[in-house]
Formats: structure tokens, sequence, C-alpha cells
């Protein structure tokens, strides 16, 4: 009887094992150049999410400024930020891009985040000047996501490579 319970203990093991690797399969990872246009004033504020094709955030990916004070003046992110109560804002924080300069980072997405429709915002702004809502956006699709993207505001361009 005892082997009986060996052999059992050993498929329970196995099944909770499989389980485990099956669920934690590898997320895609990309690196992200965010290149600013030469501006005069403060360092801008980059907020970097998934969005799904109604334009509802899904989680925030980077920010970059951190401190929080400045956070208000993204409005449209921010309200999700609040609404969230940080529970889904999986990013990380890194310093203020000043006009001309770059900053490099990595995040990962999973397979929901590459359905249909949803995309990658860049929103921007600088203390004292415009605020962007649409800096860019990039439709999140596997083929999309290795290359140069123009913004439109504070952001020159931002390239995108899996790593």
């Amino acid at each position: 009887m005892k082997f009986y319970k060996y052999i059992f203990f050993v498929v329970c093991l196995s099944c909770m094992a499989f389980t485990t690797l099956e669920n934690t399969a590898p997320k895609p990872k990309y690196k992200c150049m965010v290149q600013l246009k030469n501006y005069e004033g403060e360092g801008a504020y980059v907020v970097v999410s998934v969005i799904d094709k109604n334009n509802k955030y899904i989680k925030t990916l980077q920010i970059l400024g951190d401190d929080k004070k400045w956070y208000p003046d993204l409005p449209t992110w921010w309200s999700f930020f609040e609404t969230v109560k940080d529970t889904n804002v999986d990013a990380t924080t890194g310093a203020t891009i000043a006009g001309g300069e770059r900053s490099i980072f990595s995040f990962e997405l999973n397979e929901d985040d590459l359905q249909a429709g949803n995309k990658l915002r860049f929103e921007t702004a600088v203390e004292h000047q415009e605020y962007y809502e649409k800096d860019l956006e990039v439709l999140l699709e596997n083929n999309n996501l290795k290359n140069k993207f123009e913004g439109t505001g504070y952001i020159r361009y931002v390239r995108i490579l899996p790593n």
C-alpha cells in the first residue's frame, strides 16, 4: 500500500510542476529607446501604457519621471492611475528626460497585451508647457514591434526592438 501512496505522491508533484511551468511561460521582452526633440524647459514626464481598442488603459509599462507630484500633469493617464490605486501599475520609474536627450528601458508584454486593437500609448508633459495625450501610439502586433516611430509632441522618435 505504501508503494501506491508513493506513486500517487510523485504523480501529483509532477502535475504541479508541469502546471507551474506551463503558467510561467516567458513573456516577450522589448527594448525601447525614447529620443526627445530639442526644446527649452524642464525634463519631460513620459508614461508608456497598454490601452485597448476603446482607449481604456490596461496597464502602465514605464513612467519616466519619479516625482509623483507632477503625475497630475498627465491628466488622462492620471485618472487611470488614481482609479487603480497602484494595483495595476506594473511600471518602473526613471528620471525625466530633458530636451534632446534619450532614455532606454525594457518592458514585457503578455499574450493578452498583443490582442487585436491594443496599442502602446506614449503620453508626455513638461512643467508649465503642453501635455500630449497621444504623443505616440503604436499598434501592438508582433511584426510592428521592431520599428522606429515618430512622435507628435516632445518625442522625436521611439525605437522598439525585441530583446
